[in-house]
């Protein structure tokens, strides 16, 4: 009796086992992997990490922030690798990922608050980032940031 209660119990684990493994091996979604590479270039900015920001994003990337300014990759990595900002606070939230084939959009919320030159600042914007899987690598092609019209 115990026998062939243990052999359906053994052979359900088993199947389970196998399961989780197999699930742990699947690859990511397009989303899921976007996500996480939104993750990594919001922290490389806090940190001021050159050289991430460098690989994350496009040759060609434009961004517009929230004066309506506009940077190439080079002037926005100048910009925001300024030793006088101290970010303290860098938070997204609200994110959705729309896949279209090797571009994905992303929009969310986004705030942030530092020193810059030593004067306190504080931004609650609202974001759109276009990523593009180009060769096999996703990077950032275009970003623009804006204010709410609530604020």
């Amino acid at each position: 009796m115990k026998i062939r209660i243990a052999v359906p119990v053994i052979a359900l684990l088993a199947v389970w086992a196998l399961d989780s493994a197999v699930a742990q091996t699947k690859p990511e979604t397009g989303s899921a992997v976007i996500l996480r590479l939104e993750a990594k270039w919001n922290a490389a900015y806090d940190r001021g990490d050159i050289a991430t920001m460098n690989s994350l994003l496009a040759d060609d990337f434009i961004i517009t922030v929230e004066d309506g300014s506009t940077f190439s990759k080079s002037g926005y990595i100048a910009h925001y690798g300024d030793t006088t900002v101290h970010v303290e606070t860098s938070e997204m939230s609200d994110l959705k990922v729309r896949m279209h084939g090797k571009t994905a959009v992303v929009t969310g919320a986004y705030h942030e608050k530092g020193t810059t030159k030593g004067k306190p600042y504080e931004y609650r914007d609202r974001f759109t980032d276009v990523w593009m899987s180009m060769n096999g690598t996703w990077q950032v092609i275009a970003s623009h940031y804006s204010i709410p019209a609530s604020q």
